[in-house]
């Protein structure tokens, strides 16, 4: 799985702040019913609604990797069009397509 040269240091740099971090995230999917699919396509929704390019990506490859389909993940941007507007939805479809276009690597 691609993963920035950033987030790399950052786990070379503060690898117990990185375990603390990956086990509270570990902890979050654990506390609820959704299969890991559906996890992945609220998280790609929030990453586009803080308009975070790095995360938009990132949850677009883990829901490709969990079975979602481009129809599902497009969809899933589409619905921020009515909560972050337009200009967000917009570059966030395209931060997605990139992915999609590269087959999720």
């Amino acid at each position: 799985m691609y993963l920035p040269e950033k987030y790399k240091n950052f786990v070379t740099d503060y690898p117990e702040i990185f375990k603390a971090y990956k086990e509270m995230g570990t902890l979050a999917r654990e506390s609820g019913p959704l299969d890991e699919k559906t996890q992945n396509l609220v998280k790609l929704g929030i990453a586009v609604g803080t308009n975070s390019r790095g995360a938009v990506m990132s949850h677009t490859r883990k829901a490709l990797d969990t079975g979602a389909s481009r129809e599902e993940i497009n969809h899933a941007v589409l619905l921020s069009l009515t909560t972050t507007g337009f200009p967000n939805m917009i570059a966030a479809m395209h931060w997605v397509n990139e992915v999609l276009e590269k087959g999720g690597d």
